[in-house]
């Protein structure tokens, strides 16, 4: 049975489809269904606030279904994209262990299915089940691998172009190989992709056109085709 937005309805852990990614599958089956009961399933639209920066938290999301953006923004409003969170993923992880405001933004990209358990009961959870923690862990060095390549791009890249070449090379890494070059869905927008590396929407658009004019990539819609990956990483200084 569908509910919003096409998702199926899913109001269980054991039952995740995405079980053999990220955070649940280090979990043992007596470890899910004590986790069922304290999971609430729902759905969301596209741009919807999840947490803010500087909110004190309130529980963790387990992205089900969808893409969140985890951002922080400065005080004039500039925005920088840390990652665009997928299924499987846990956020908001570090706020409730640690107690302090939420650092980042949580936004979703479009409609997503997210299963929201309270901080509470996570804290509760995890003093029952201390072996859990593994999983725990393992979200939190992600996270902070996540964040020190984006500081390596965004502190160490020099241009533009030496920074989206990064980002292109980064999410082709797992793309499927064809005759014309790597191919990866990319669904980001010129002015998002200026969000994650710190550069306008206008030089976006001139260094991706650059880039085509050069045949190092074909991006249309969202499918970006890295056709030179050695002229790409030509272009990284690190």
């Amino acid at each position: 049975m569908k509910g919003p937005y096409g998702f199926e309805l899913n109001d269980s852990c054991q039952n995740f489809r995405l079980r053999g990614n990220a955070f649940f599958c280090q979990l043992s089956e007596a470890n899910l269904k004590d986790l069922d009961a304290l999971t609430f399933v729902s759905a969301h639209p596209g741009d919807a606030i999840l947490f803010m920066e500087r909110q004190a938290p309130r529980g963790i999301y387990v992205l089900c279904e969808g893409e969140v953006k985890l951002s922080v923004s400065s005080n004039e409003g500039k925005t920088l994209i840390l990652k665009i969170a997928r299924p499987g993923e846990v956020l908001g992880l570090m706020a409730v262990l640690s107690s302090a405001p939420h650092e980042m933004t949580a936004r979703t990209r479009c409609p997503a299915q997210l299963a929201f358990i309270h901080r509470e009961a996570v804290l509760h959870f995890l003093g029952q089940h201390p072996e859990a923690y593994g999983a725990v862990v393992a979200q939190l060095a992600a996270h902070y691998q996540t964040a020190c390549e984006q500081l390596k791009t965004i502190g160490l890249c020099t241009s533009v172009p030496e920074r989206l070449a990064r980002l292109l090379l980064d999410f082709s890494a797992q793309g499927k190989q064809t005759k014309e070059g790597t191919r990866v869905r990319f669904p980001l927008t010129h002015e998002e992709i200026g969000e994650f590396i710190g550069a306008t929407r206008e030089t976006v658009s001139r260094t991706i056109a650059q880039f085509k004019d050069e045949r190092l990539i074909d991006l249309r819609g969202a499918t970006l085709t890295i056709q030179d990956r050695s002229g790409l990483e030509h272009l990284i200084s690190f």
